[in-house]
């Protein structure tokens, strides 16, 4: 099979197409024939040698999402025959033409998907809804804030929260992202080029604060999420692309009695994936289904066009989700 690899760290030279041997199913495993996968902003990490791979899976082949169809089973495997299309997540490898899997972990798409909606859905669906509803749990009228509402994460959770009965704000500082988002639904957008976004934060919400926070930035948003968060408060940061490390002031964090927390997926216990899998499957995918939600799909690039699409994830010159088709 062909697979993308980059056994060596650095920039996109270092991706390369390479030939492996296809993966054999075990005892409760489905072998998945990709025929696309998402790409996320830790294959671009892994790339650089920043973010490896969990154990258990492949050092040097990426992917943290696949779409396809089953190709094989494995003994005591009963739910999918062959045949079926399904997608889901992975800890890595799905930058390749097949993919063993759990099939616990795998999610059914919906018949009217193609092939790259259903891979620019499961990483960031299933992240949004875990932090928005199994986390922060975001109930009818609540105020939440989204950063960097124009990324595949971003244009999920803005979704997820408004079938919840949010009233929603979406941080940018690309105007073109911000009227997207707003056409794509988005009550409030907020331009964080402007040196006093927070002040129109707090303008927007009359002085009383936000809910909740899902911040997939970091660095030196910290100090205005705080600010910005009313009383008893909750923030869930998911991603670090400003920075992991700022300061944080705990005086403000204690007298607010606020709830900072954090979360990944991609290292989490096998059981804990499939719980993900089969509430999501459950709670959300019948949404897409109704058509009220929708994956946000910006670029589908050829694998062998790999290069180019980490090329403009790093520049940050998407709004959605970018593709690599097999």
């Amino acid at each position: 099979m062909k697979a993308i690899s980059n056994s060596a760290s650095g920039g996109v030279e270092v991706l390369k197409i390479v030939d492996r041997q296809i993966p054999e199913p075990g005892p409760s495993e489905i072998r998945v024939r990709v025929k696309a996968s998402g790409l996320n902003r830790a294959d671009i990490l892994q790339r650089k040698g920043l973010y490896p791979a969990p154990p258990g899976f492949p050092a040097d082949i990426p992917g943290l999402e696949y779409a396809g169809e089953v190709d094989a089973i494995g003994s005591s495997s009963g739910l999918w025959a062959v045949g079926n299309r399904v997608m889901g997540i992975t800890g890595g490898g799905a930058h390749a033409e097949y993919i063993c899997v759990h099939e616990r972990e795998a999610i059914r798409i919906p018949h009217n998907f193609s092939w790259e909606e259903a891979a620019a859905l499961p990483e960031v669906f299933l992240t949004a809804y875990d932090a928005l509803v199994l986390q922060l749990d975001v109930q009818v009228g609540e105020r939440v804030l989204i950063h960097a509402i124009g990324s595949g994460v971003g244009t999920a959770a803005l979704q997820l929260a408004r079938t919840a009965g949010a009233i929603t704000f979406g941080t940018s500082r690309t105007p073109e992202k911000l009227e997207r988002a707003l056409a794509l639904g988005l009550d409030y957008a907020i331009d964080t080029s402007a040196e006093d976004w927070p002040r129109s934060v707090e303008k927007l919400t009359e002085g009383d604060g936000l809910h909740a926070i899902v911040d997939l930035v970091g660095g030196r948003t910290l100090g205005a999420n705080l600010i910005l968060l009313r009383e008893r408060g909750r923030m869930l940061i998911v991603g670090t692309v400003a920075g992991a490390k700022t300061d944080l002031d705990l005086g403000l964090l204690l007298r607010k009695r606020l709830k900072v927390m954090g979360t990944v997926l991609r290292s989490r216990p096998l059981e804990e994936k499939i719980s993900l899998a089969r509430s999501f499957s459950e709670a959300v995918l019948p949404l897409f289904g109704a058509g009220r939600i929708k994956p946000v799909l910006d670029t589908a690039y050829s694998f062998k066009d790999v290069a180019k699409a980490h090329r403009q994830m790093e520049e940050n010159r998407s709004f959605g989700k970018i593709v690599l088709v097999w």
